[in-house]
């Protein structure tokens, strides 16, 4: 009989700088979201450091005196590992470990062990693997101290080659090889694109965590995995999807996030590919969080990166059931209204007003508004459709919702 085992979570602190780019708030909801992935990760935060610098320090990050006030916390409360915000040098990471004698990752060291944990695929694992050894490569001389002795004695002599190096070229011919097994998936995910037949392809994206498997779920009636955590979704999901009498394939993909690390956006070039090659983004915004217009942004940056901005795209605002705006009582009159305050029909009156009809609200858990958007899902396919495809275009006669032929 398997017995009952309670899920031991990490016990961390995580440390964050407020700098003339990025002040108190900006940090705070920053550290908000490095504890959600702390949490996702298999992590308890017992505690925050902050500390105002004009850049971080080039040995320590933060100041020797907030070091030290970290060092007995972290002695005291019996913590297991330290967790910064900003992506630390070799260097930083090494000295840290020193003062703190405790395990010491970055927000990137971070996000690269939920992928980790999160990869189903033999595809998702190589690609993370390639962005955890290309991490690992310039950090690998703090890691052992054996590392810093030359060989030598019996045996030993000739072109003395060090430890250091003899690590590094091993991890070296590992990066290459698992490019090598990438550029072959690559060629095989490439011709299973190619093989989809003259189908329109609407792509999924947004920030992490915003709904797009649960929509996926809704849309398609199929069963894709979807948590409350960050990055639950990895792997790409591809389904074929039929509105009224217009089928078009339909890809879940991974979310995005501020500060994704540059190794995961090279590893996963072939994920943001099927982005690259959709013919339709419907880009999903949890409207629910406090700081969706940076979300915003931080994908459409993402998406220009990968040379996927210019692409015909539906906004479409999710979680409608959970946003609830901040209140001014009657007779306070000193509280300034802001956007924190604006109900759903004072957004629809802002810049989203200027997006016209491509603009959605709906709430995919409690299937609000999903017919108004499986609409103008619709209307944007079939737009696509008839350009591309007007030879075809009497295969797929235009009906109304009540299923009569136009």
């Amino acid at each position: 009989m398997i017995e009952k085992t309670d899920l031991a979570y990490e016990k961390t602190v995580l440390i964050g700088i407020v700098t003339k780019d990025q002040g108190e708030d900006k940090l705070t909801e920053y550290l908000d979201e490095l504890e959600f992935l702390t949490y996702t990760a298999g992590g308890e935060v017992e505690k925050r450091f902050s500390q105002k610098l004009d850049r971080p320090d080039p040995k320590t990050f933060i100041g020797s005196g907030k070091m030290n006030e970290v060092r007995e916390f972290v002695e005291e409360n019996d913590i297991g590992t330290a967790i910064f915000d900003d992506e630390l040098s070799p260097a930083q990471q090494k000295n840290i470990e020193k003062i703190l004698k405790c395990k010491v990752l970055d927000r990137t060291n971070l996000i690269l062990d939920i992928f980790a944990q999160r990869a189903k695929t033999s595809y998702a694992r190589t690609q993370v693997e390639l962005a955890q050894y290309e991490y690992l490569l310039p950090r690998l001389a703090g890691m052992w101290t054996h590392l810093e002795r030359q060989r030598g004695g019996i045996g030993m002599r000739g072109p003395g080659e060090t430890e250091i190096e003899t690590d590094r070229r091993i991890v070296r011919d590992k990066i290459s090889l698992l490019k090598k097994k990438l550029a072959t998936i690559d060629k095989q995910m490439e011709v299973q694109r190619g093989n989809r037949g003259q189908l329109v392809r609407v792509a999924l994206v947004g920030y992490t965590n915003v709904g797009k498997s649960t929509l996926m779920n809704v849309i398609s009636k199929s069963d894709v995995f979807a948590e409350n955590k960050l990055f639950a979704t990895l792997d790409t999901t591809v389904r074929k999807v039929v509105i009224r009498n217009l089928p078009f394939l339909l890809t879940d993909t991974v979310g995005f996030i501020r500060k994704l690390p540059t190794q995961l956006v090279e590893s996963f070039k072939s994920t943001l590919d099927e982005v690259r090659e959709s013919d339709l983004l419907l880009h999903v915004v949890d409207i629910s969080h406090p700081n969706f217009e940076e979300h915003i942004e931080s994908v459409n940056q993402i998406l220009s990166e990968i040379k996927g901005g210019d692409k015909p795209t539906l906004m479409v605002f999710n979680k409608i059931d959970q946003y609830e705006p901040e209140k001014i009582e009657e007779d306070d009159l000193i509280t300034e209204k802001t956007k924190a305050h604006y109900s759903l029909k004072e957004w629809k009156r802002t810049w989203m007003n200027r997006l016209g009809d491509d603009v959605i609200f709906i709430s995919a858990l409690n299937k609000e508004n999903m017919e108004d958007f499986r609409r103008k899902v619709y209307e944007a396919v079939r737009k696509i459709h008839i350009t591309r495809f007007p030879y075809n275009n009497f295969l797929y006669p235009e009906y109304d919702k009540y299923g009569e032929k136009k």
